[in-house]
């Protein structure tokens, strides 16, 4: 998986968190640096460590599973994206929470960043370098979650199902991609 893989990749996975960023940023009185970089750290600080921490699992199985990883990411990253696209389209409206709290601010960060420990599975299959991938995602997922908080301050929360269906996308055809690479249909 190259750095532009790697890059859409990592922009995928924020878009759960950037929803949410907008939403914190709909709900609170006001918007702040400090605010902004409190809830960029946590969503950017958990969305790099699972994968790590996925990263670690994978690798416990990989000689089992080498032989049809390229299945597995494709499931898994397909599995991710469907899923992101369904809460993208679904009706139900959720409530907004100004709340920086620590008790709030983990549930979020942690549920916002299951898919990315899904992922870091796969990248033990994928023979990905995990530590610059996990930087990398949490590099991201800071700056767009900051921005997140500050562009839901202004525009509310009419962008939140975009972000996350555009998420489900890009991770389908990323696992696609990594499918058709494997099978010898796409040479890029």
């Amino acid at each position: 998986m190259g750095i532009l893989e790697l890059l859409l990749l990592a922009v995928g996975l924020a878009m759960d968190a950037f929803a949410v960023a907008i939403c914190k940023g709909l709900a609170m009185e006001r918007i702040t640096l400090k605010e902004m970089a409190v809830v960029g750290l946590w969503f950017g600080a958990f969305q790099g460590l699972m994968p790590a921490l996925g990263g670690l699992l994978g690798s416990a199985f990989e000689q089992y599973i080498v032989a049809f990883d390229h299945w597995v990411a494709f499931i898994l990253l397909g599995l991710i994206g469907f899923n992101m696209i369904r809460e993208a389209m679904d009706r139900e409206e959720e409530h907004a929470d100004g709340s920086l709290a620590f008790r709030t601010m983990l549930v979020l960060a942690v549920a916002t960043s299951i898919d990315a420990l899904a992922v870091g599975v796969t990248f033990a299959f994928l023979q990905v370098k995990i530590l610059l991938a996990a930087v990398l995602i949490a590099v991201i997922t800071f700056g767009i979650s900051a921005l997140g908080v500050r562009i839901g301050s202004i525009v509310g929360c009419c962008y939140q199902r975009k972000a996350e269906f555009a998420g489900g996308v890009i991770l389908i055809l990323l696992g696609t991609k990594i499918l058709l690479e494997h099978l010898g249909i796409l040479v890029l």
